[in-house]
């Protein structure tokens, strides 16, 4: 069973701050990836307790993509994409939507 991807309205921001060409992988890659097997992501603790978090890197940069699973709905909520620098910190500051 493959999820549905829903997006926090910020993330078209964040996408705009990535390169084309990785912006390209996350949308045809990366993101079918995390709708297959929403496991793929490790599970973050804290105050980001679920909270899932799936890394990757191309040409040397770091990406997060940071996502909950909405079970029940078969929904991927997308809440943050972005490189790794203070990557948790803004999503904590971002909160969830959902």
């Amino acid at each position: 069973m493959i999820y549905k991807a829903e997006y926090h309205p910020k993330v078209k921001k964040d996408l705009k701050k990535i390169d084309p060409p990785i912006r390209e992988k996350i949308r045809s890659e990366h993101i079918p990836k995390i709708l297959a097997n929403p496991e793929i992501g490790e599970e973050l603790t804290g105050d980001l307790n679920g909270t899932r978090s799936y890394h990757f890197t191309v040409s040397k940069q770091q990406v997060r993509i940071a996502y909950f699973v909405e079970e029940e709905a078969k929904k991927i909520f997308v809440q943050m994409i972005g490189k790794r620098g203070n990557f948790y910190t803004l999503l904590k500051k971002r909160g969830i939507l959902y």
